[in-house]
Order: structure tokens, then sequence, then C-alpha cells
């Protein structure tokens, strides 16, 4: 997904403390005013961090009419001149979800952006942005003849813990929403995905390429040999046949995978049988055909590589031909791999 966030339009900051601590809610009493230099930081703090290609909806079991962070956000692209107060709605939510020691409290900012960009759409976007973590700084100034070295806290605009930016883009689906979480070492640290704004990972074409190479790897990897005698050389190719796959179609299409990639017809019997366990055991659904994300196949690339090892001793990466490379046994009973090669890079 591509994607930038534009001009801020107008924005709301409030300080929200940890429930479980008994920290207060602060609240301002009117939207954050701006000149031309803060917004100009607070643009480049909110655009520095978000980089994400993976794409998000809000949801609910029952209706995304009970999910508060959507109605709010609908609410907003409705009446845009209702920020501050929905950013009070947002603010409440958001502490009640604060329930956990280990959550830091901290400043909540709300954002109305205009004039983003979203596969080539331009269209607004509500930005949900949280402060936890402060940095010590210092500040140095001349009183004199002297120099007087002064340690300061505050918010390092480089560093964003969290953040969400909804579009204002498919609506009916739960708007296209991408998430970023900085902060997210333990279990409690989830309140923001799962609590607070209660989104999803979106079916698009990414999250399908990112399943499809989850299946493929464990189908080589697991699978494969555990049903049929394949060398390590041989598990090498097929994943470096995969990713050549990828790389080169801009559509996956199983039976064409299977055929081009798999190509024996009793392993790719085992191929077909064995998506039916991928699916069940990790809860999700692999389409037999869908667009292939060329951001997913870069970001996934570690898990094409090909690598034989060898005790502790050696790792062999394979990228090539298969057949320049011959397992054999000594009369002694150790074990070699033989490498051929044409020229020396």
């Amino acid at each position: 997904m591509s994607n930038y966030i534009g001009k801020i339009a107008a924005i709301s900051v409030h300080n929200i403390g940890n429930k479980a601590k008994e920290e207060s809610m602060m609240l301002s009493e009117n939207p954050l005013e701006l000149d031309e230099e803060l917004t100009s930081i607070l643009e480049n703090y909110f655009n520095s961090a978000f980089k994400p290609i993976e794409s998000f909806e809000f949801f609910n079991e029952n209706s995304l009419d009970y999910n508060l962070a959507y109605k709010t956000s609908e609410s907003i692209f409705e009446n845009p001149g209702t920020l501050h107060e929905a950013s009070k709605e947002y603010s409440r939510k958001l502490y009640e979800v604060q329930d956990h020691p280990n959550i830091k409290g901290g400043e909540f900012y709300t954002v109305y952006f205009k004039d983003c960009t979203l596969n080539g759409e331009v269209v607004d976007a509500v930005g949900l942005f949280k402060s936890e973590n402060k940095d010590t700084f210092l500040k140095v100034r001349q009183r004199a003849g002297d120099f007087i070295v002064e340690p300061q806290t505050g918010i390092n605009v480089k560093k964003l813990d969290k953040g969400c930016i909804i579009f204002n883009s498919e609506k009916e689906a739960g708007y296209i929403v991408t998430v970023v979480d900085n902060t997210n070492k333990g279990g409690e640290a989830r309140y923001w995905v799962d609590d607070f704004l209660q989104v999803k990972v979106k079916n698009d074409a990414y999250h399908q390429t990112e399943n499809a190479v989850s299946f493929c790897k464990s189908f080589i990897n697991e699978a494969l040999p555990a049903e049929f005698e394949v060398s390590k050389a041989d598990q090498a190719d097929l994943l470096t046949r995969s990713q050549q796959f990828f790389k080169q179609h801009e559509n996956f299409n199983m039976e064409e995978f299977s055929n081009e990639v798999i190509e024996q017809p009793e392993v790719i019997a085992k191929f077909n049988s064995f998506k039916g366990q991928f699916e069940s055991a990790h809860d999700l659904q692999i389409e037999d055909d869908f667009d292939i994300s060329a951001p997913a196949i870069k970001k996934n690339a570690k898990n094409f590589k090909s690598i034989i090892k060898l005790d502790k001793n050696f790792h062999i990466y394979v990228h090539g031909n298969p057949n320049k490379i011959q397992r054999g046994t000594e009369e002694d009973g150790r074990k070699f791999y033989k490498v051929y090669f044409d020229e020396e890079a």
C-alpha cells in the first residue's frame, strides 16, 4: 500500500494517565493552536515513523456500530469541525483500556489531515497518536561569558511510540487503517490494537501474499520431507524456484504455481492437501488466485533463504542450480557436499 500523510488541518492534545494506577485523565478545553514552525515539526513527527505497508480495518463481532473508534472517526469525516469533541471520546475510551500497571500514560493526539494520498487517490484522514516515552535533552546556553548546560525532559520527535491513520476510504468495510506500535513489548501492550482501536489485518493482496509465502515455506521445510525422501539441496531449489515465481509473476494462481514449481503429481497432491491443514492450523484462508504484492515479497525475502546447515561448522547458501551440489558419504562414514562452480565472484 502506498500512502502519504497530508497537511494538518486541526489537532487536539490530551494527557491520558494509567487507570490501574489511579492516574488522572486531563482533557484540554480547546484545540491546539499551531504556527508554521510547530506544524512542520508535528507533520514530520507523525510522518517519520509511518512507513507501514500492511493495512488494517475496524471490526466488531456484532456490528461496526459497536466499535467506538470506527463510529467516532465516521462522525469526524462527516463533520471535521467536531474533531475536538470527538478527541475527548477517543480519550475516554483509551483511558478505560489503560488498565494494566505496565502501561505508560502520555500525551494523546487526535489530528485531522487534509490531502493525503492513498494508492494514488487523494483523501482526508484522521490520525491518532500517543507518546509514552520521554527522553532527556541538554539545553546549552551562554551567560556572562560562560556556558550553562541544563537537562530537560521531553518528547523525541524522531520516535513515535504509537500511531494510527484512518483514511476516509472503504468506509463500509471498516475504513483503510494503518497502525504503528513501537512499544509492543508484552501482552498488555496489545491494548492499542486490540482494545482501543479494535482492528484486524485487511484481507488484501499484501496479506494474501504473506499467507501464501508462509504456506509454501512450511510445505517445503516441514510437510515435504515428512512425506517424501528429499535432500536439503532439493528443498533449497524449491525455495529458490518459489521465490522466482513470486518475483516474476504479477498474479498468483495455485494451479500454475503447482505445475511450475512443485511439478511432480504425487507431490502436488500432498501440496493441495497440506493447504487445508495449514489454513485450519493458522485460522486463515489462502485464495487460489490473487494479485501478488511486491512489498510483501520484499519484506518476506528471508523466508526464501535456501541454507543448508552442516553441524556447527558450515552453512551453504543456495541461490541457483541444485545440480551443482552433490551429497555423498566417505568410506569411513563422513558425509560431504561437493560444490561445482564456473568462477569465483
